[in-house]
């Protein structure tokens, strides 16, 4: 029964033992935070098991397997211990990412001791065809908490045997991936008791349906990151509106099963930006559109199926949606905290589904009122007091997505009976007014929308009519300001570049005889020093300022943790990048090829950027239609 590793807590440690079935829970829980090859894991309630139980757990027709195992659960010491009070018990599922095991199940009956501070893991491979389960011998392994003398600890990853371990990298993870990532991680979460850091994600939903769920639309959809015509970023915002759709979806399908309802749900997307959402949701069967103040290029490309409208949403009778299910606003920035209100007064049976990420109250920028909090989780509470005033039971989740704002709000159902609508109409209408005075005379005067701002107006109700409340919304302009240096004169940006490439390339003459001179490298606040005031007080007025101007320049440089250098197309990491395709549209001039004192690195075929104006070759592609998946 060897033992694999094992890691030192620091002397003063004051979270154990208590901090060690901490960091369990959430190898348990969630094993997502640590196996990224894995969606997650469902666990049976847990039951306490004796000897007997044990025996017929293991069906121990292998009176070695029961014998060991029994001593392995007592960490070794004698065989006296196996008289062992109970151990907690529970079963949990591995749910992967990419299911490669047909419909067999990957399991692992958990033990926990809690006297002797050990958990112990035995895998089985259930084959419900079959109707049996057998037990990896081989992968059994156990964790403890070690204490050594009166104040130092340690936890050890133990295994039964060093023979046969099974490993491929998903439900049965390699030993050196235990011994190396896992333990380090959990004697880290062990001594900082971070268990409460780790939300819980897809809580309203069956883990295992959005898996497989989410590979479907990632195989189905994945082809449009090489259509993709916006200036985003196409790997993030495809895959990250495939993660939305199939929450969506998978959401939808528990309510159709509870309600018994047999049609899709149809939806509004306010707020809709590149569509995509609207298309993906089209195109699984649920009949719905997306408005937005801007279209976007790639609305031409959806087809006719997926409905988008280009229209401001002022607030006004004119925009409530008494004929839709679901109301859905995907960063909907000023207009998310009107989308519970929307939904509200559409009808008592219109539900929402909310991801806020810019924070905004409902006239002007959400303003702090704690400092207990973080702002993030200051407006998610605002948006749920939100959403409660306008009569909804309220959920929270977490998505899982390639965002840092992943916090979504679902408003399923009504708090109070249909009868009573006049009554929460008039509070709604009070909260809003309360917040409207609260914000100052600047937020009265006007308020601003990026993609239309919702209807909240209604009849004169307790003095307060649609009217007033529209009286000083402005809707965003549809024509979108640009502040991240894009907007910039070409020449003025030209000459930045040139005056911070030759300062870096002056502090280095070449590594050899013959070299490529790769430059040196200076802070961001000393590429600043170097330009004069003008120059400082234009970028000030751009986003991100002067390091966005040279992160757009990504050509000429490498900026990476506030340091800026020349970059170096030859090395691998940056070939990986920015792959070389033969046949390469090249529309831009090589930069290195005009202006370094060397000229290019990279030999003209092998560069992606043109060699002067006669190797420019500008692309005269047309936007494609998107086939209707």
């Amino acid at each position: 029964m060897p033992k694999l590793a094992d890691a030192k807590f620091p002397p003063d440690c004051q979270s154990l033992p208590e901090g060690f079935w901490s960091a369990v829970e959430v190898w348990l829980k969630k094993p997502h935070v640590v196996n990224k090859r894995l969606c997650g894991a469902t666990e049976t309630e847990s039951r306490d098991v004796d000897a007997e139980d044990l025996g017929t757990l293991l069906d121990a027709g292998d009176a070695d397997l029961l014998r060991d195992v029994s001593l392995f659960l007592c960490g070794g010491e004698s065989a006296s211990h196996q008289e062992h009070k109970a151990w907690s018990s529970t079963v949990r599922t591995f749910i992967p990412k990419v299911n490669s095991y047909g419909g067999k199940r990957q399991k692992e009956v958990v033990l926990k001791d809690s006297d002797r501070h050990l958990v112990t893991f035995l895998p089985f491979e259930e084959d419900a065809a079959a109707g049996k389960a057998s037990f990896k011998r081989g992968n059994i392994y156990q964790l403890r908490l070690c204490a050594h003398g009166s104040e130092q600890w340690s936890l050890e990853l133990h295994a039964l045997t060093s023979d046969g371990w099974f490993a491929d990298g998903v439900a049965y993870p390699k030993l050196r991936w235990l011994s190396s990532e896992l333990l380090p991680k959990l004697a880290r979460w062990a001594a900082e008791c971070r268990a409460g850091e780790f939300r819980s994600t897809l809580s309203l939903l069956p883990v295992e349906k959005y898996s497989l769920t989410y590979q479907q639309l990632k195989d189905k959809y994945k082809s449009m990151v090489q259509v993709w015509p916006e200036v985003t970023d196409p790997e993030k915002f495809v895959f990250e509106d495939v993660a939305i759709a199939t929450y969506l979806l998978v959401l939808w399908a528990e309510e159709r099963s509870v309600k018994s309802l047999t049609a899709p749900q149809s939806f509004v997307d306010l707020g809709c930006g590149n569509g995509l959402l609207v298309h993906i949701l089209t195109n699984e069967g649920h009949p719905g559109k997306g408005i937005d103040v801007r279209r976007r290029k790639i609305w031409d490309m959806y087809g006719p199926q997926t409905l988008l409208e280009e229209k401001a949403i002022t607030p006004s009778e004119s925009f409530l949606f008494p004929g839709t299910d679901w109301l859905i606003g995907n960063h909907s920035d000023e207009l998310t905290p009107w989308i519970p209100v929307i939904a509200a007064r559409s009808s008592y049976s219109c539900r929402f589904f909310v991801l806020p990420c810019c924070f905004f109250d409902f006239y002007a920028k959400y303003q702090r009122r704690q400092c207990k909090k973080s702002q993030y989780k200051e407006y998610i509470d605002f948006i749920a007091e939100v959403s409660r005033v306008c009569g909804f039971d309220t959920e929270e989740d977490c998505l899982r997505i390639p965002s840092t704002k992943r916090v979504c709000l679902v408003g399923t159902s009504r708090s109070y009976k249909q009868s009573e609508e006049p009554e929460l109409e008039q509070r709604r209408a009070r909260y809003i007014q309360s917040r409207r005075a609260s914000a100052g005379p600047a937020a009265q005067r006007s308020g601003v929308r990026k993609n239309g701002d919702c209807c909240h107006g209604s009849p004169e109700r307790d003095g307060t009519s649609g009217s007033a409340l529209e009286n000083g919304f402005q809707p965003r302009s549809a024509v979108e300001t640009v502040r991240n240096c894009a907007a910039l004169p070409r020449d003025f940006v030209d000459r930045v570049v040139l005056k911070v490439a030759t300062a870096l390339l002056g502090m280095s003459e070449g590594t050899s005889a013959g070299g490529w001179n790769k430059g040196g490298s200076l802070s961001v606040r000393e590429v600043a020093a170097l330009l004069e005031q003008e120059t400082l007080q234009l970028l000030k007025k751009e986003c991100g300022g002067l390091q966005t101007l040279l992160k757009n320049n990504h050509q000429v440089f490498k900026v990476e943790a506030g340091t800026v250098y020349i970059r170096d197309w030859r090395d691998k990491a940056e070939s990986q990048r920015r792959p070389t395709v033969p046949g390469a549209l090249k529309t831009r001039l090589c930069w290195f090829h005009a202006h370094h004192p060397q000229g290019c690195p990279l030999q003209e075929h092998d560069c992606t950027f043109a060699h002067g104006e006669d190797d420019l070759r500008p692309s005269t592609r047309p936007l494609k239609k998107l086939k209707s998946f």
